[in-house]
């Protein structure tokens, strides 16, 4: 099946009336519910180690807490901002995200943590620029595309599309940090494929982008050694292979129902990261399999309601742009899922809306307001033709 963006161009600019559906409200109810679920999970997996390092269990919970309240907030301005005119911003969201993802390799701005340098030092506030970059891409991709949508047949028109996530990818990539850089190169295919381009430019681009996988594993040792750990990894059980022992514990030990809430051990200072990329163990040490399937069913309403609010939508950017939103969240959290498990090598990636970590939670719920704002137009509010397109 071919993408919609031929059909979605076509279309008209106005949008006849029509009831709104359960997803006008299905969405912001659902990701409120799933961050407020994140802090109480934040706190439970970090309040022992928050104890032990800053004297104060609730130093990681606080923190999420106000992400939530500013989250909150951002949601609810995009959710009333006509998306329309996110397309005047299309430049200045690639070039902040560019300077910001940059600005990390400046001395006395970077902060280095764990031998990667992916988060920018603002007094007592540190932020990560790839996750800002992630929905930049997302808005330039469907600004870009939605101005001039034939461009897209030839390999010329996508030039600037693979020139903005290249750029990214690269940037990210020398922080190091692969995960993201791979949510970033699947979200570039997904946008393409979704833009309409022809299968033999996508596989012109698919083939190399596979291909560069292996070769970026081999050129940095460690990240062989995480390989290795994740073939084997009992082989090295205190060192490279620990990680992913102690979560595969935590979920063994969580069984069907869970040890109950606040009662994993894992979390004791086991687990590394217990609070951020391996919360969903501990979710599962507590919760058990049937909690971890209930969130993961909550995860699949809100990625079901992004994949109909783009399906239902009428104009070319608000599709690309609703289906991008979905597209990151949804990567995003089946890579956290299958590091967790063990289904493939250990990588740092959040959980999206549960994970500890500001920056990804407020922009994560900003970009939800975005598409919160599109499911109300895409189901029925009156569209009026931006003028944006005339003037670009």
């Amino acid at each position: 099946m071919r993408p919609a963006a031929d059909t979605i161009a076509r279309s008209e600019a106005v949008v006849p009336v029509r009831r709104r559906s359960l997803g006008f409200v299905a969405i912001p109810i659902l990701v409120l519910c799933v961050a407020a679920f994140g802090v109480l999970m934040v706190y439970s997996a970090s309040y022992y180690a928050a104890q032990k390092q800053y004297g104060d269990a609730f130093y990681f919970m606080k923190k999420q807490l106000l992400g939530l309240v500013l989250g909150a907030a951002a949601m609810l301005a995009a959710g009333f901002l006509p998306y329309g005119k996110l397309k005047k911003c299309k430049w200045p969201a690639l070039i902040v995200s560019i300077v910001l993802l940059a600005a990390v390799f400046v001395p006395g701005l970077g902060v280095e943590n764990y031998g990667a340098t992916r988060w920018l030092g603002l007094g007592s506030i540190t932020v990560q620029p790839s996750e800002i970059a992630k929905f930049g891409f997302i808005l330039f991709t469907a600004a870009y595309v939605s101005k001039k949508p034939e461009r897209m047949k030839k390999f010329t028109g996508m030039l600037p599309v693979l020139g903005a996530g290249g750029a990214i990818c690269l940037l990210v990539i020398l922080e190091p940090n692969m995960s993201v850089t791979m949510v970033i190169g699947l979200l570039m295919l997904a946008m393409l494929f979704l833009s309409g381009v022809k299968l033999r430019h996508f596989l012109v681009i698919l083939i190399p982008a596979a291909l560069a996988v292996p070769v970026l594993i081999i050129m940095e040792p460690y990240r062989l050694q995480r390989l290795y750990a994740f073939l084997d990894p009992w082989s090295s059980p205190q060192g490279e292979g620990y990680q992913l022992i102690q979560s595969l514990y935590a979920l063994g030990n969580g069984g069907w129902l869970g040890t109950g809430l606040f009662q994993s051990m894992q979390k004791y200072r086991y687990l590394p990261f217990a609070e951020s990329d391996f919360i969903l163990a501990v979710i599962g040490e507590e919760f058990g399999l049937v909690g971890v399937i209930v969130l993961f069913c909550v995860f699949g309403a809100i990625i079901f309601y992004g994949i109909r609010t783009a399906s239902r939508c009428k104009d070319l950017f608000g599709f690309l742009l609703a289906a991008g939103i979905t597209a990151v969240f949804a990567i995003q959290i089946v890579i956290n899922a299958l590091v967790v498990s063990g289904a493939i090598p250990p990588t740092g990636l959040p959980l999206p809306l549960v994970s500890s970590g500001n920056t990804s939670l407020i922009v994560t719920m900003a970009a939800m307001g975005v598409l919160w704002n599109i499911s109300r137009g895409g189901k029925g509010l009156p569209l009026k033709k931006d003028k944006s397109d005339k003037e670009q």
